[in-house]
């Protein structure tokens, strides 16, 4: 399957998250998107180094000048449980702007066209690294990794193409 492209319509689908009442919720992906401007941005996998440590935290830094430029939500995609996902965003000291969500089985991450078979690491089929500027529910932006690399997604990445 092609990865999702620009000037696609992004894929409805179901991910999970838990709410303010840490009841878990499952929502659909236009729901979250239709007539708004958002970035959905996706890791390969809750707590790993680079995803921890840069991607999301550069996010989180972001979010206001993001949200002065338009960018009505970030929605965090990860191939991980919602439970693994809560405990993930606990981490993090301010995480009001960012919503991150679960796709547990991948099949949102399919469905997007953006699977990264990590098997060989013992981490089994991810999402890839990537950053879409989604504007109605069409593609803008398409920043999209190869492989494991962080030089495309990131906020500042998307603070350029705004």
């Amino acid at each position: 399957m092609a990865p999702i492209a620009v000037g696609d319509v992004i894929p409805d689908g179901t991910l999970a998250y838990f709410d303010e009442e840490d009841q878990l919720q499952q929502v659909s992906v236009h729901s979250l998107v239709a007539g708004k401007k958002v970035v959905l941005f996706g890791v390969p996998g809750a707590f790993t180094p680079t995803c921890s440590m840069k991607h999301v935290p550069g996010f989180i830094e972001h979010a206001e000048e993001l949200k002065s430029n338009g960018i009505s939500d970030l929605l965090l995609i990860s191939v991980n449980d919602p439970f693994v996902m809560k405990a993930w965003k606990k981490t993090y000291p301010e995480t009001k702007n960012v919503k991150f969500l679960a796709d547990g089985s991948g099949t949102y991450t399919h469905a997007l066209g953006l699977e990264l078979d990590l098997a060989d690491k013992g981490l089994g089929v991810r999402s890839r690294r990537f950053a879409l500027l989604v504007d109605d529910l069409k593609v803008k932006v398409a920043n999209i990794e190869s492989g494991g690399e962080f030089t495309v997604s990131s906020a500042e990445d998307i603070l350029k193409a705004l």
